[in-house]
């Protein structure tokens, strides 16, 4: 799958499902320096996830500073033709200032497999 540079940074296109409704989620940044994938919460409220009362709140840091997210175990997660079901993701606000709507983190990258080649701008997987 092609990665598209924006910031100088690579972002890609994923699909996640939720309880059997799926979303195409574009400017996804791939982030090998993010243990976690996280995914704005604007965009999943379009398949009906939202935070319950049950959920514990996360505060999660990165170089952008601090925001609260909370856990959701999603049906999967797919980029190109890559899918890991049964997948946690974290859901959270993602207002850094760039169009943004969710980091593709090692948490993903590391158990799909990926083969980040950035001389050709894409990401692989392997077998």
């Amino acid at each position: 799958m092609r990665l598209s540079l924006k910031h100088n940074l690579p972002f890609v296109t994923i699909t996640v499902a939720y309880k059997g409704s799926a979303i195409d989620i574009p400017n996804v940044l791939v982030d090998t320096g993010s243990g976690t994938t996280i995914v704005s919460s604007d965009v999943l409220a379009s398949i009906k996830i939202m935070p319950a009362p049950e959920d514990t709140l996360y505060t999660i840091r990165g170089v952008g500073g601090s925001e609260a997210v909370f856990a959701r175990l999603i049906d999967y997660v797919r980029i190109g033709e890559r899918s890991i079901a049964d997948f946690e993701i974290q859901v959270g606000g993602m207002d850094y200032g760039f169009e943004i709507n969710g980091i593709l983190g090692m948490d993903f990258l590391t158990r799909a497999g990926a083969i980040i080649n950035l001389q050709q701008m894409i990401i692989e997987f392997a077998n």
